[in-house]
């Protein structure tokens, strides 16, 4: 978090939250829903301003309720999230693991996303489970980027994977062993891929989609 930011919250602790104003849809791109964008429920503007875009991921955090929000200077203004508190992009390192390869992921802060598992939901949407951080009750959760798909189907056995997860026996042991394998041959890693429905997502990894002003 900002100094400056920091500083502001000190000297005005006080200053009512903000919320249903700000973003972050399913391609990581945040957006500023005027009054008019909430009435008619609609996405809002992409925010293209380079230097906001980077205030804001400087100062992404959540509150113990799993709200995620951007503190800016003294005021809380709550995300609506449309699927997840990431969403993350994947590229292909070439020169990872002794040359033959490796592939990155990063999230719409432009920080690396170490996951831990892969989930394909009921719509064919795949996220990414990340690594707990000391102190936090739930783990991470990145959408991927719906334009990457391709590109994690060139470098993992997801098609199959997804096969074996659909016909294993509905036995905890059964569906902990589907694993999918990155990279090619026996090179690289793998992890445990689990089918999922979306709405059970929030409450599985402790976030809230949509967060909503206190009754007054």
């Amino acid at each position: 978090m900002d100094e400056i930011v920091r500083q502001a919250m000190a000297k005005w602790p006080n200053v009512p939250h903000c919320y249903g104003w700000l973003a972050l849809d399913r391609r990581g791109q945040w957006r500023m829903r005027d009054e008019q964008a909430q009435t008619e429920g609609t996405a809002g503007d992409p925010i293209r301003h380079t230097a906001l875009i980077a205030f804001i991921a400087r100062n992404y955090t959540s509150d113990d309720a799993g709200r995620w929000y951007f503190q800016n200077g003294p005021q809380r203004v709550y995300v609506s999230l449309a699927y997840a508190p990431f969403v993350v992009r994947l590229t292909w390192d070439a020169t990872a693991n002794d040359g033959r390869g490796a592939p990155v992921l990063t999230d719409q802060l432009g920080k690396t996303f170490v996951p831990q598992a892969c989930l394909l939901d009921e719509d064919g949407s795949v996220a990414f489970v990340g690594t707990k951080a000391e102190g936090e009750a739930n783990a991470p959760l990145a959408l991927l980027h719906d334009h990457d798909i391709d590109l994690l189907t060139q470098v993992s056995d997801l098609a199959q994977a997804f096969e074996v997860a659909e016909t294993a026996d509905n036995t905890a042991d059964a569906k902990a062993a589907v694993r999918l394998h990155w990279c090619n041959g026996d090179s690289g890693d793998s992890l445990p891929l689990a089918t999922v429905h979306a709405g059970t997502l929030p409450q599985t990894y402790g976030f809230e989609r949509d967060p909503q002003a206190p009754a007054d």
